[in-house]
């Protein structure tokens, strides 16, 4: 197990969440002291989280979680996490990690390499950038801070529970999020599938 230092609550504070389609939720956002990456993650803490809460780690995607880009998935990812979440009870932990942690310049660079052709891996590589720079270390950090050591975890991506695991906390379970389609972003759900053996099903991902 990595070893690393403790973070504490810095901040809670109630804020009422709305969405565009009209969907509406009383969430707890907390901000903590001592993250290892010294970045102002946010944990949104919805409905009443007990043994295993349901948790997702939400890498930032300006693109998709604010304007709804179809380029990718995150926007409705994102949605549909807070739902389920706040039906369960647990914590999305809102991660400033854009483009795989690459950041916002980098991600568009690497999306004009993708329309010449590369897909979402290789342009990082091309660019000279780690195909997924995210460490979990602060995800870990504000799950202890929270008083949480275990959790079902709604990913994908079996990376996030392995380095969770690495980092001391018990993944009870892995909980598929839904795979949401566009015909923009087919070619992206493919190369996470094929690249980094993300849970979805490769048949619903058909070329469009």
């Amino acid at each position: 197990m990595r070893d690393y230092p403790t973070a504490t609550v810095r901040t809670r504070v109630r804020v009422p969440l709305r969405f565009g389609d009209g969907y509406s939720v009383d969430a707890e956002l907390v901000t903590f002291h001592g993250l290892a990456d010294e970045q102002e993650h946010l944990a949104v803490v919805l409905g009443e989280p007990g043994a295993d809460p349901l948790v997702r780690l939400h890498s930032e995607c300006l693109t998709g979680d604010v304007f709804g880009s179809a380029r990718c998935d995150c926007g409705p990812q994102l949605r549909e996490a807070v739902e389920r979440i706040a039906d369960r009870g647990g914590v999305l932990l809102y991660l400033r990690q854009e483009g795989r942690g690459i950041g916002l310049y980098n991600k568009l660079d690497a999306y004009a390499l993708q329309d010449q052709g590369l897909d979402t891996y290789a342009a990082n590589a091309a660019l000279g950038l780690p195909e997924d720079g995210r460490d979990y270390t602060a995800a870990a950090q504000m799950l202890r801070a929270l008083g949480i050591d275990s959790v079902d975890l709604l990913s994908n991506n079996p990376d996030k529970a392995d380095q969770l695991r690495d980092l001391g906390i018990t993944v009870a379970r892995r909980v598929p999020t839904g795979v949401f389609t566009t015909a923009h972003n087919v070619r992206y759900l493919r190369a996470k599938v094929l690249q980094t053996q993300h849970t979805m099903p490769l048949p619903e991902l058909t070329a469009g």
